[in-house]
């Protein structure tokens, strides 16, 4: 299967002529072929949008929120086709493919809602006879930049509040998962998208991303993945005066004080850690938990941990898949290394599986490190595999303090069953996300996704806040007096 790019409604070849292998993590297997574009595929599908943005503006919003029905629609159809695609070429197990289809679902339908919402303000004026307000108006062509770990749902966080506010989008996809921005492509089509209003251009970072985030005509720019690519961006951005919304690292705290229920803390912290093979930004990467109940955390965690099954996303009955390519292996590896020099306890895991089903593609053994303490590297620099931390702490106060000493603030959860633990932990996590009882992953697309300090730049994906990205305020005043009045001057003292 050859992938080419959709640009002005059409399936096109690359100017460079040069296509990229794209791998199944789990077995290793060439699935397709994908473009590897240059700056002149950009420009050309940027051109198009632009062009096609002024007319998509004028059509009422209302009327661009039913096509967003449409592909939420057809989604819902083809969900079961898309979730198993998903799992071939990023590797996650089939039950989460299916949830991170149902999120491009419920962000279709949720941001077609907003086409009859769309909500500015009314306010008095000081004088007299005269009207004002404000409305939100679109900002014109949209760049979108996403990762391989979820290919479709952020992808729909960033594409469907762009749309129905009435922006053209250039989406830039990972190369490693390019066949469901195909997918997605082909059901905005089908949707009745008009040609120009939604374009995907395949390629690398340096070469396609960078002329993405560079074009004149680009007025936003949505990221989603690394904070050193997203520091580039928003120093490219900066200077060039372009609206940017980062949602990059995190390096996630679950706490667990000596009251929690532990059952529901491993069952947690599990799914949080080792579902996506730990390749989430919002992945528990750090067990915070009081001293009275390490030693039985800890016992339950191994035997939990012992029983998970990997493999093939594919199969029913595994619950972890590979990480996404060798790259990541090593890295992986190597964080664990250096987790050992610094010495962390390795409690299980802490190798690649390499023999027999594993042996063509690139798993990990889950791993779970003790006896770590909050300066280590492991314990402050995102992994992004299936390694885990357990640190002890005395009280709360300390566990907030060590939740929040890292550079990262996207999410942190707590179990306990005291309300005013409760309440202090929400007060006083520093991060962008809270869950309580609950692990750290599982955000809802109707609330704000994203976080603080390292983790991002103050914007949100989801939610009503996902269209202030793509938006600019108009304040529009109608002095009906037939006068000139001076605001601030022609008041009454």
């Amino acid at each position: 299967m050859e992938i080419q790019n959709y640009i002005n409604g059409e399936w096109k070849e690359p100017s460079t002529g040069q296509f990229a292998p794209v791998i199944n993590p789990a077995t290793g297997e060439t699935i397709a072929e994908v473009a590897m574009s240059g700056p002149n595929d950009i420009d050309e599908a940027v051109q198009a949008a632009k062009e096609a943005q002024r007319q998509w503006a004028l059509v009422p919003a209302p009327k661009r929120a039913e096509i967003l029905y449409k592909v939420g629609m057809l989604l819902k159809e083809r969900k079961e086709q898309l979730a198993r695609l998903l799992t071939m070429e990023m590797g996650k197990v089939i039950e989460e493919a299916r949830g991170e289809v149902q999120e491009g679902i419920d962000m279709a339908f949720y941001m077609a809602g907003e086409g009859r919402r769309l909500f500015g303000d009314t306010t008095p004026s000081e004088l007299k006879d005269k009207f004002a307000m404000s409305v939100r108006v679109p900002v014109g062509v949209v760049g979108i930049i996403t990762p391989w770990n979820f290919p479709i749902a952020i992808a729909t966080w960033k594409s469907f509040p762009a749309i129905v506010a009435g922006n053209a989008v250039v989406w830039k996809p990972a190369p490693e998962t390019p066949i469901m921005a195909q997918e997605l492509a082909r059901i905005f089509e089908e949707a009745g998208l008009p040609p120009g209003v939604f374009h995907v251009v395949h390629g690398d970072g340096p070469t396609v991303g960078n002329a993405l985030v560079e074009h004149p005509d680009v007025k936003v720019i949505s990221f989603t993945g690394s904070n050193e690519v997203g520091r580039m961006i928003a120093e490219k951005c900066g200077r060039l005066l372009k609206k940017v919304s980062l949602e990059m690292g995190g390096k996630n705290a679950v706490i667990v004080m000596d009251d929690a229920d532990l059952t529901l803390a491993v069952d947690g912290i599990i799914w949080s850690a080792f579902g996506t093979s730990g390749q989430r930004c919002t992945a528990c990467s750090r067990v915070i938990v009081h001293e009275r109940v390490k030693q039985e955390l800890e016992r339950r965690l191994l035997e939990a941990v012992k029983a998970l099954k990997i493999g093939n996303g594919l199969d029913e009955t595994v619950k972890v898949g590979p990480v996404i390519h060798e790259e990541a292996l090593q890295k992986i590896d190597r964080y664990v290394r250096i987790g050992v020099e610094e010495g962390a306890k390795l409690l299980v895991g802490g190798y690649i599986l390499r023999e027999g089903d594993y042996a063509r593609g690139f798993y990990y053994a889950p791993t779970i490190f003790t006896d770590v303490t909050p300066n280590m590297r492991i314990a402050r620099e995102e992994i992004f595999g299936p390694v885990v931390s357990i640190m002890s702490v005395r009280s709360l106060d300390e566990a907030i303090a060590v939740n929040n000493s890292v550079d990262y603030g996207l999410s942190s959860a707590i179990f306990t069953r005291d309300v005013n633990r409760v309440f202090r932990a929400m007060r006083d996590l520093d991060t962008g996300i809270v869950y309580v009882n609950a692990g750290t992953t599982g955000a809802e697309i109707h609330l704000p996704f994203g976080g603080t300090k390292g983790t991002g730049n103050g914007h949100r994906d989801s939610g009503v806040a996902a269209l202030d990205v793509f938006t600019e305020w108009r304040s529009i005043y109608v002095d009906f007096s037939g006068k000139l009045q001076r605001a601030q001057i022609d008041t009454d003292d």
